[in-house]
């Protein structure tokens, strides 16, 4: 394991990193995913705004049912006859196809017929004489059937949706391939037109445009599956009636459809069988207002020889898609720049193999990547990539504006990228790791804090020290010499056990930013405010003593969880005493070896309040001076007077409890009360009154584990009341 381990390292961590995100990627891209299709196709976009395709004004013509025409005729729909002598009108104009954009699903409100079954007040004979006019409906489906006019039908995407049952009348769709069924953009349903007109159309196309995820029209299906039947699109249906091919005839292989054909039109389309529209620049010549035709104003050089598709540009018939060149085309501009692109055989291609093609390069290039970049220089590497970018940019722009063929640049480019930034971050923090593990081990012996100091300010390496206040903290193990003994023939487990204490009491220490002086056997000093300042010193000590006693805890229940029942020893326990004072701080020792220490009463008194711990049965004791600093934080509670050497005044201990939520508890609130009194009546020697509130705190105390503490007094008291002759 270490063997494979060194030559992983040989290797080169970033390397394996950049190799697993390269492969992760190029998973990424099999799967192909919204947001990864999303940039492909805001780059084809970009194409298009660049170089959009050449117009060719002589194949397409449409006539707008805009606002103009609205605002004449009244809104829509207008009457069937209206539409029959629009066709009229673009036969007489030479007209070659006529394809509808619109649908017309339901009768003619206003036709004779629908009139006498539904005006009121109308006598026998007005309702006989208007059931004997040729309905609205017939009279366009007359115009229909005497010209080359295709129907458009809608595809719906609600299943339940109540449509005509009658089958489809359509084209023959020959197949050549797997069934391309399984592939096609599906709609449950198909919304067609009246059956009077549906009988009398030459074709009938569906007119549905599915967007991609960010509402764009980028494709357009050229045949689609609607009520689990092949249905042709409105455009092809067109290209079809106007060639007078017999059928279509749609190629699949096991990707998907590859193309479709009308005579000797192949158009390539995607596996889906949409075709890529390659969009010229919007242009108003091609439109024709509605109106304009119906009142004789439009040159027959605008219509003769020409498929004309009628559709609507009125904001107000919600026809208008967002496309790469515009952010509002009317939906019937779709359909001609389908035909344009398919009649001047422009259409734009993606090949099922691009998407391969498209992995392999990004493959290669993130291998190349991982190979050269740890061991070319920044310079070469930078201009290495920046010319294979250039080729990468340079053919895909290539392919589509000479092959009308779509190559994504952005997946090879990105990817490869993505792994050099890794791979120079991870070749970073790699160095990073290095130093930092450097650091850490000299922080075995001087404090990290000091260790980046001295980072940064080598002339701090020198003997000396300086008076700061500082708070000290001593602990130490309850009852080594017995753990010890206990592990007497197992020198390894008893280290074992010492490391896998201080490595948490440590950490406690640390993250409380506090500097650790120095581990002495079972225990550990640990002093705060220095060499970084800390103006609320006191607190984070305390706060760390706490952490301490519960990382113990922690330990203790992970070590009788693993333990043998039958072989469970007692808990670990510690003692810490805190205190806060002057001290001298600084590197003290020789020339050869020194330490960042402190000396100091403060510290002698620090040790020597850990000590009494085990007198108090307390398991945390701070001095005076750090109490009334945090006592509005935590709770304190004073326990006796101790004499120091040196002053004449006693110094008053406390033991530290808990948090704030504790020392702000009525029962701790409470227990504090009455443990100054116990303490008033100890020293003014009234030991009945002591003694009587000793007993009372005695009960209070036990939620905060006291016991021993009351025990310790009480046994002070009845010995000064059972010997008051000695205690005088």
């Amino acid at each position: 394991m270490t063997l494979i381990l060194k030559k992983l390292r040989r290797f080169g961590i970033g390397r394996i990193v950049s190799l697993l995100l390269l492969v992760s990627l190029l998973a990424v891209r099999v799967w192909d995913p919204e947001p990864v299709e999303a940039l492909r196709q805001k780059s084809f976009d970009i194409y298009q705004l660049m170089h959009p395709r050449t117009e060719r004004k002589d194949l397409v013509s449409i006539i707008d049912i805009d606002e103009q025409s609205l605002r004449v005729l009244g809104q829509w729909p207008w009457p069937r006859t209206v539409m029959a002598e629009m066709i009229s009108k673009i036969v007489g104009l030479g007209g070659e196809v006529i394809g509808f954009d619109v649908l017309f699903p339901e009768e003619d409100r206003s036709s004779p017929d629908v009139a006498a079954r539904t005006f009121q007040g109308l006598d026998d004979a007005t309702i006989e004489r208007l059931r004997r006019l040729p309905g609205n409906d017939a009279i366009f489906a007359e115009a229909i059937r005497n010209a080359k006019v295709v129907l458009g039908q809608s595809g719906y995407r609600v299943s339940g949706a109540a449509l005509s049952a009658r089958p489809a009348s359509q084209a023959p769709i020959a197949t050549l391939g797997p069934d391309p069924r399984a592939f096609l953009v599906d709609f449950p349903q198909l919304l067609r037109n009246l059956p009077v007109l549906d009988d009398a159309a030459q074709g009938h196309g569906l007119f549905s445009i599915s967007p991609e995820g960010d509402g764009t029209v980028r494709r357009v299906p050229v045949v689609a599956l609607a009520n689990q039947t092949v249905v042709p699109s409105l455009s092809l249906e067109m290209l079809r009636v106007a060639t007078g091919a017999g059928g279509i005839l749609i190629k699949t292989d096991l990707s998907g459809v590859r193309s479709v054909s009308v005579q000797d039109f192949e158009i390539p389309t995607d596996g889906k069988g949409r075709i890529w529209i390659h969009f010229s620049a919007p242009e108003l010549g091609k439109y024709i207002s509605a109106i304009d035709l119906l009142e004789d104003r439009v040159p027959a050089d605008r219509i003769a020889g020409k498929m004309v598709l009628i559709g609507t540009s009125a904001a107000g018939l919600l026809d208008l898609k967002v496309t790469p060149v515009h952010p509002a085309l009317p939906g019937v501009e779709l359909h001609a720049q389908l035909l344009e692109s398919a009649l001047t055989r422009s259409t734009l291609s993606r090949p099922s193999y691009t998407a391969f093609a498209e992995i392999l390069l990004a493959a290669l290039l993130g291998l190349t990547v991982i190979g050269l970049a740890p061991t070319v220089s920044a310079g070469p590497l930078f201009l290495l990539g920046g010319t294979i970018a250039a080729l990468i940019l340079g053919m895909s722009w290539y392919c589509f504006s000479y092959l009308d063929l779509l190559i994504d640049y952005t997946f090879p480019l990105t990817s490869s990228f993505l792994v050099y930034a890794v791979l120079i971050c991870t070749n970073y923090m790699t160095v990073s790791a290095d130093r930092r593990w450097i650091r850490s081990a000299f922080s075995q012996y001087i404090s990290p804090d000091l260790v980046e100091q001295l980072a940064h300010s080598p002339e701090r390496l020198t003997l000396g020290g300086e008076q700061r206040e500082l708070t000290v903290l001593f602990s130490d193990i309850r009852g080594f010499t017995a753990i010890s003994e206990a592990y007497k023939d197992d020198p390894q487990g008893l280290t074992a056990l010492i490391n896998r204490l201080f490595t948490p009491l440590t950490k406690d220490i640390v993250q409380h930013r506090g500097t650790i002086d120095k581990y002495m056997g079972d225990a550990i000093m640990a002093f705060w405010n220095a060499p970084l300042d800390d103006i609320s010193h006191e607190a984070h000590a305390c706060e760390a003593a706490l952490t301490m006693l519960e990382s113990l805890e922690t330990l203790n229940d992970e070590r009788r969880r693993e333990a043998d029942p039958t072989q469970w020893a007692a808990p670990l326990r510690i003692g810490i005493g805190l205190n806060t004072g002057v001290c001298v701080v600084g590197n003290f020792g020789s020339d050869l070896h020194f330490n960042y220490s402190v000396l100091g009463d403060t510290v002698n008194l620090a040790s020597r309040l850990e000590g009494l711990t085990k007198q108090y049965g307390v398991p945390i004791i701070v001095g005076e001076k750090t109490a009334q600093a945090v006592r509005s934080r935590f709770a304190v509670l004073e326990l006796d007077h101790l004499q120091v050497r040196g002053k004449q005044d006693p110094e008053r201990i406390f033991a530290l409890l808990g948090r704030g939520d504790m020392a702000s508890g009525p029962d701790f609130i409470g227990l504090l009360e009455r443990n100054d009194a116990m303490l008033a009546a100890y020293r003014a020697r009234e030991w009945s009154q002591a003694l009587e509130t000793i007993l009372i705190c005695r009960e209070a105390g036990k939620v905060f584990g006291l016991d021993d503490y009351h025990d310790f007094y009480i046994q002070r008291i009845r010995h000064q009341i059972e010997a008051p002759a000695s205690s005088k």
